[in-house]
């Protein structure tokens, strides 16, 4: 369904058991990041009405999620830890094209969220199916599942509004570079390390 031309390999949880702190703090960050990206769509597409109660949706789910990994966090006695800088998500934005219509920076926008959220929802899929924590396995398996509508929804609205673009063109060259970007990920004890 996602299309991900590099699945992750299960061994990579075998890295975040080791330090359960930092996937957890890592991975609260990065859902603070999806909800500040959904909003900053709605600021820069206002008159898209349909996007923006789906994206007013999506920020306050992403919150949530937020506040769900920071309870586990804090009922395991563990801290919340700084933000952390996402080498991944950094070099996804290199590939995104700037400049353009105003048309083709929506569409690439909404493309770059769609690709963060496959690569997630994946992720979430490798920790629900092989971490040995219960608790943790079906939290995953639950965000698994979120993540897969979040990222149909981005690439439904990339769909409905390209006038200049063309999509699945696009998303095939996304997929493409996104599996060159995560082949050297994998080593670290990140959502997208």
């Amino acid at each position: 369904m996602l299309g991900l031309k590099l699945p992750t390999d299960p061994r990579w949880v075998n890295i975040v058991e080791s330090n359960i702190e930092e996937i957890l703090t890592d991975h609260a960050w990065c859902e603070q990041k999806a909800a500040t990206n959904a909003i900053t769509l709605i600021t820069y597409n206002p008159e898209l009405t349909d996007m923006v109660t789906d994206l007013l949706a999506l920020a306050k789910e992403e919150l949530s999620h937020f506040e769900m990994v920071h309870d586990i966090i804090k009922a395991r006695g563990l801290k919340l830890g700084r933000e952390r800088k996402d080498d991944y998500v950094n070099e996804l934005y290199k590939f995104m094209k700037k400049g353009g219509s105003r048309n083709e920076q929506l569409v690439n926008r909404l493309l770059f969220a769609a690709m963060i959220e496959a690569r997630s929802c994946e992720r979430f899929r490798v920790l629900s199916e092989n971490i040995k924590d219960p608790e943790l396995a079906k939290f995953y398996h639950e965000l698994m599942v979120s993540e897969a509508t979040h990222y149909t929804l981005f690439l439904g609205y990339a769909r409905k509004y390209a006038t200049d673009v063309d999509v699945n063109q696009r998303w095939k060259e996304w997929l493409e570079a996104e599996a060159a970007i995560i082949a050297s990920y994998g080593n670290q004890e990140r959502i997208h390390g």
